[in-house]
């Protein structure tokens, strides 16, 4: 048995079998579970390798265990998949998925390298035989080989293996690969395209157990599955660091001793994480790296991150490194078991290590210890102000119900912009930060629209009651600070409703209508409250005459005394829920506050890209001002500065360049996307600001602009791909734009919804500009013919300076928040698409 380390690259590469045999299990990975985990990791080192070139950061896909066969013949090599088919069946798919979108992009190249991981080539293989180097003998075999040799691009739903989980799998990578990618031929695309293709080559690690064929595989796929306890990455780390103690000439035991503080009850018991179980040291660890490289990190990637950092750190030896990590862990340790004290007033960073593990969150975790690192020194005033603007941002996406999925991003890019920014500009640098977000999945919502959503919310329905329970808590403790009161006990009190659930018996009404008013204000904030001791059954659920004096009797709470002072001299009815409820969410407001002049306003995408976007559009929006000094962040070109001047242009070394990346090259010397290369005071890339301007991503599930769209774009691919299945194999998108397309490179026809409204525009997005111009042109000169083809017309925009052209048709269909004209709007935008391809064809040809 031998063991290695290899890269894809390393194992895929020779003409070779890897068989599944038939006794191993059907492929059960799932998309949350196990395809997007793995996605987000492999975009995560991707797109750290396009920022920071230098780290080449790698991911660890875990081990495969393979038996080799005897040779037969001229057969290839082959070997036998004994553990990991799931893993490894997972990468082959994902791998053919962005071949596929390389090659329909013209990256032949990329493409190729690809395939060679994926297909031997047929000059080694009998004539007629497949050609995949992963081979299934179990009932994945069709679905497999269905997929992994269909011509692109592949229409999945008409499959005859669409409903399996390999096929499903397969158009999961496809759809978010080609998102991540972005528009063809732009040169983000075709620098996403080279970094993707390097990952998924050199950027992955895998462990192979390779046996012979005389060893007893089923003891070691017995062994490895069933027997001992898997290393956490806490255990993988600590082996690392002692080795690397001993390999400096320091005293390993002394170190052990003194410094590793790992091994306590407390960092050993295991905390819940989402839908996993993490030891607390395993958690600390990762959140710690995440403070220290200003970088979202998996948990599975917490060993291999802090491997690279220590090995990038080339001033620090390990001696020296260990207690500074003791010191914030012991600090950690401190803050976590105050937050668990039932009594006692907390301070700013310790309610929050409360309220976070009450929300069941643990997002701000990182940027707790980065603002407490030793050498940062940053005064109390300043940490409370960030660390309440932080939490502010959380809490009100949490009143509203909003997705967090992205946020440790935004948490990562505050760190990483403002590390060496002084202690007194980082509360204003922070929270400025968070104001700008304008993204749905992202942003910092304002008073009107909490005030909005929170008066109608039948809150004790829709919130984790423990997160629920902190914000009542939070009401409690306002109270409290007027008359200089501690904070309320930490001790799960009971929530109690005043008008009771069942109210029907001693509270009735007169009307259905009535009936209907008073259930739905039983759940509302302002009919919620904090008690000392539950009622017992028959109070709570008594008349209001009783239940007051109840209340008065058995309670210290400043809020329910509130309430039952309001109510001396009155019944507790549907006005005095109302009343209540806006008075909470007054303190609520108060407590997390924004801003003065904060709106929280989310501005959508307004155009089908960013590659039109020039600086002097960013300047124009407030973004950039004339006089900004921009820095190179490359490596090799620290500290270089250029000038934005008054023509809108970058001045550099006595030149003037229209566009960063003109500048970025004429430093480095070769093609660099400037984007990624210069950033502003501030500390953020020009691709940030870009972004800002544009008005955010295609990220977010659950947020409300976000659902619309992704409801509206489901019901118009659906028409699309049942009445021209050529378009388009697209089955949704949470983007403002879709694409589909021609059948032509370089040419697409485009659907958006703009600020005015839906558009329909045929696109001409080659790299070459000189070929956008020429088809733009040739399209022109027959504009009266073309023009008959359409219904209404068009608007002829040769995007002058920004390598692109386009015919736009617009409607009258102002916003996607109108659902009632849904059905209309997608028959016209399928009228509109089919017309503007008719007259494409007409006039110019398929060429």
């Amino acid at each position: 048995m031998d063991t290695y380390k290899r890269t894809p690259l390393e194992l895929l590469t020779l003409p070779q079998h890897f068989v599944i045999p038939l006794f191993q299990r059907s492929y059960v990975w799932k998309q949350d579970e196990q395809w997007e985990p793995l996605w987000k990791d492999i975009q995560r080192v991707t797109e750290l390798r396009i920022a920071q070139p230098h780290l080449a950061p790698q991911h660890f896909l875990g081990a495969v265990v393979m038996q080799g066969q005897p040779p037969r013949g001229n057969r290839v090599t082959t070997w036998t998949v004994v553990d990991g088919q799931q893993r490894l069946t997972t990468l082959q798919l994902l791998m053919d998925a962005t071949h596929s979108l390389m090659a329909q992009a013209g990256l032949t190249r990329l493409a190729n390298q690809l395939q060679s991981l994926t297909h031997n080539s047929a000059d080694f293989m009998p004539e007629g035989s497949s050609l995949l180097k992963l081979r299934h003998l179990n009932d994945d075999c069709p679905a497999f080989d269905e997929v992994m040799t269909a011509e692109a691009p592949i229409d999945h739903p008409s499959l005859d293996h669409a409903e399996s989980r390999v096929a499903q799998a397969h158009h999961y990578f496809i759809s978010v690969v080609e998102q991540w990618l972005g528009d063809v031929g732009t040169e983000d695309f075709e620098q996403r395209a080279e970094a993707l293709t390097q990952v998924l080559m050199d950027g992955l690690t895998l462990v192979t157990i390779e046996l012979l064929a005389s060893e007893d595989s089923q003891e070691i796929f017995e062994t490895l599955n069933a027997r001992g306890t898997p290393l956490t990455a806490a255990d993988l780390v600590r082996n690392f660091v002692f080795q690397r103690v001993e390999a400096e000439g320091g005293d390993a035991q002394r170190v052990y001793k003194e410094d590793w503080p790992f091994e306590k009850k407390f960092w050993t018991k295991e905390v819940s994480v989402g839908r996993y179980l993490v030891s607390r040291s395993s958690l600390f660890l990762n959140q710690w790296l995440t403070a220290q490289a200003g970088e979202e990190i998996s948990p599975q990637s917490t060993f291999t991150r802090f491997k690279s950092f220590v090995e990038q750190s080339s001033d620090q030896n390990m001696a020296d490194l260990l207690p500074l990590l003791k010191q914030q862990a012991d600090q950690y340790q401190a803050w976590t078991e105050a937050a668990a004290r039932p009594s006692g007033s907390l301070s700013v960073v310790e309610l929050s290590m409360y309220r976070m593990q009450a929300g069941g969150i643990e997002l701000l975790k990182p940027l707790l210890i980065w603002l407490h690192a030793p050498a940062r020194k940053v005064p109390q005033d300043v940490i409370d102000q960030v660390v309440s603007a932080a939490e502010s941002w959380i809490v009100r996406r949490q009143f509203l119900r909003m997705t967090s999925s992205d946020l440790g991003r935004i948490i990562a890019d505050i760190i990483q912009a403002n590390d060496s920014a002084p202690s007194n500009e980082l509360a204003t640098r922070v929270i400025s930060h968070l104001a700008r977000l304008n993204v749905s999945s992202t942003y910092w919502p304002g008073d009107d629209e909490i005030r909005q959503a929170l008066s109608t919310e039948p809150a004790y329905r829709r919130f984790p009651r423990a997160r629920l329970r902190t914000f009542l808590e939070a009401v409690e403790n306002e109270y409290r600070a007027e008359t200089g009161q501690p904070q309320v006990e930490r001790i799960a009190y009971p929530i109690e409703h005043v008008l009771p659930q069942k109210w029907q018996d001693s509270w009735p009404v007169g009307s259905p209508e009535q009936e209907m008013e008073r259930q739905e204000r039983v759940h509302r904030l302002g009919n919620l409250t904090l008690l000392t001791t539950a009622l017992n059954s028959k109070v709570s659920n008594g008349p209001w005459g009783s239940k007051r004096t109840a209340l008065l009797k058995h309670n210290t709470m400043k809020i329910t005394a509130r309430l039952v002072d309001r109510a001396e001299h009155s019944d507790w009815d549907e006005s005095s829920i109302d009343a209540r409820t806006g008075e909470l969410i007054d303190v609520l407001l108060r407590v997390w506050s924004v801003p003065d002049g904060h709106v929280g306003k989310v501005v959508d995408p307004q155009v089908k890209a960013g590659d039109w976007v020039q600086l002097k559009h960013l300047v124009e929006g407030g973004l950039l001002h004339v006089g900004d000094t921009l820095t190179a962040t490359h490596r090799d070109f620290v500290g270089r500065e250029a000038t934005l001047g008054e023509d809108r242009r970058i001045h550099l070394d006595g030149k003037t360049f229209d566009s960063p990346s003109g500048a970025a090259k004429h430093l480095r010397g070769r093609t660099t996307n400037g984007w990624y290369f210069w950033s502003i005071a501030d500390g953020r890339r020009l691709r940030d600001v870009r972004q800002e301007f544009l008005g955010g991503t295609k990220r977010g599930d659950s947020d409300s602009k976000a659902a619309l769209y992704r409801g509206f774009w489901e019901l118009a691919l659906e028409r699309m791909r049942s009445e021209h299945p050529t378009w388009t194999r697209g089955t949704t998108s949470s983007g403002a734009w879709i694409d589909t397309s021609l059948g032509i490179p370089g040419v697409v026809v485009s659907t958006c919804w703009y600020r005015a409204g839906l558009a329909v525009q045929l696109y001409f997005n080659s790299p070459e500009a000189s070929e956008n111009t020429e088809r733009y042109e040739a399209l022109l000169a027959r504009r009266e013919t073309v023009e008959t083809e359409l219904d209404s017309v068009p608007a002829w925009d040769p995007m002058d300076g920004h390598k692109a052209a386009r015919v736009v048709l617009t409607s009258d269909f102002a916003s996607v928040d109108d659902r009632s004209r849904w059905e209309e709007a997608v028959d016209w935008l399928v009228a509109a698409q089919a017309q503007l391809r008719q007259a494409y064809a007409t006039t110019v040809g398929s060429e």
